[in-house]
């Protein structure tokens, strides 16, 4: 059975040393928060802000991304082809998407406000 979190506020957690627990996130919100090098796979998260978090080289396999906020964002070598294209919806302000891939992906709405 997969956990659910709902409305919980993470503040400066490294998920690159202690790996998220799988299930799905709802409504969350992530402060500085470090997924560099974290795998993601399989992780659902919906309507939930990400601000001044880390997630360079994070795995993003098959990562459930519905109407997420990036914010002040450091993203470098991300692979968002590889996130489950259904229901997929994200914005990007003042981020570092250096080194990211879209290939194919379907996002035409998506807003990216002063990034990189």
């Amino acid at each position: 059975m997969e956990k659910i979190f709902t409305d919980k506020t993470f503040d400066k957690n490294s998920f690159a040393t202690n790996q998220p627990e799988k299930g799905e996130y709802e409504n969350c919100i992530f402060n500085n928060c470090d997924f560099s090098n974290a795998d993601l796979a399989a992780i659902n998260f919906f309507d939930c802000e990400f601000l001044g978090c880390n997630f360079s080289l994070a795995k993003f396999s098959k990562i459930s991304l519905s109407n997420i906020i990036f914010k002040d964002c450091k993203m470098l070598g991300l692979h968002f082809e590889n996130c489950n294209q259904f229901g997929l919806s994200f914005g990007f302000e003042n981020c570092n998407l250096n080194h990211c891939s879209f290939y194919k992906t379907k996002i035409k709405k998506t807003v990216f406000k002063k990034c990189q």
